[in-house]
């Protein structure tokens, strides 16, 4: 792989159909206009209605092949889960070429979800795992399909705690518990691969991080602290270190663009930024953490989502 692949390596997409999740913004929404750009039809998972209509017409104004179509989808919210999974199914008549795992939420105050999820965990990972079990059916029937998760520098260092990863007979912490779910994120995009290899099956998933990136995710993070001193140094750190080190979106979607598109893009694969120690930079394949090649992490993950979110895993 080169490390000056851009944009313009994407092979054309047309005939492809991609459900892109968190569209309506940052990572998602240059993802979507790209892949648009290049031909595919785009769904656009999206939790506003309004936010998701204005990113619609966005993505549309760049589409040079099929229109692209919104998809209501919460992934905080199973029941908003299933539903759009029944719809993209509906619609593409279970004909899915990529699925882009994009959406999320960042160091958030304590909250949870509307099944009792502790929101970043919840939201991040179990409602992308749910989703995509549900739509294997639609992969398969895709060509050379791919599953993109979007994993994260804060995974770095983070550890899942299976006995209890809704935090709650734990002290919680917003930053703590977002690196739990990104890293759930790429453990489980490996565990996928692992189970999928093992069954024969032709889909591939890959994981990706964007690096450093002013997507505006992180503004909420300062907001999460109740102390107000602690508000100010985190905001202050937050604006400084995004205008010293971080990349714009056009340069931090590039990853999950190469995962999604690539040749050369193979099962298991971690795409990462490739300068400054994967902060920034054009992708390159990284190695995924050792939490993410652990089998025994993969299958306990694996499990427990499972039991918490009802979806019955396939591959099982």
């Amino acid at each position: 792989m080169t490390q000056r692949w851009t944009e313009a390596d994407i092979p054309d997409q047309s005939g492809r159909t991609v459900l892109v999740t968190g569209a309506n913004s940052g990572l998602g929404l240059r993802t979507s206009q790209v892949l648009a750009g290049k031909g595919a039809r785009v769904l656009l998972a999206c939790r506003s209605a309004e936010r998701g209509a204005k990113a619609l017409e966005t993505v549309k104004a760049a589409a040079a092949g099929a229109e692209p179509e919104l998809v209501p989808l919460d992934l905080s919210e199973l029941a908003s889960v299933r539903a759009a999974a029944a719809a993209v199914r509906e619609r593409t008549g279970d004909t899915l070429d990529v699925l882009v795992n994009n959406a999320g939420v960042m160091a958030t105050a304590r909250g949870r979800t509307a099944d009792g999820f502790e929101l970043q965990f919840g939201t991040n990972h179990l409602g992308h795992a749910a989703l995509t079990w549900l739509l294997l059916p639609a992969l398969r029937g895709g060509r050379n399909a791919r599953v993109v998760a979007l994993s994260s520098l804060a995974a770095t260092g983070a550890r899942i705690d299976l006995e209890d990863p809704n935090a709650e007979h734990r002290r919680y912490n917003p930053a703590t518990a977002y690196g739990q779910s990104k890293l759930a994120n790429q453990v489980f995009a490996l565990e996928l691969d692992r189970r999928l290899r093992a069954a024969g099956e032709d889909v591939i998933s890959v994981a990706a991080h964007p690096g450093y990136t002013a997507t505006g995710l992180g503004s909420g993070m300062a907001r999460s602290y109740t102390n107000p001193v602690v508000r100010s140094v985190i905001a202050g750190g937050h604006k400084i270190g995004e205008t010293l080190f971080a990349q714009n979106v056009r340069k931090g979607a590039l990853p999950q663009l190469y995962a999604a598109t690539a040749d050369g893009v193979e099962g298991g694969d971690y795409i990462v930024p490739g300068s400054l120690g994967g902060v920034r930079g054009n992708p390159v394949k990284g190695r995924p953490l050792s939490a993410a090649r652990s089998a025994s992490l993969g299958a306990g993950l694996w499990n427990v989502t499972a039991k918490l979110t009802g979806v019955t895993p396939d591959p099982a």
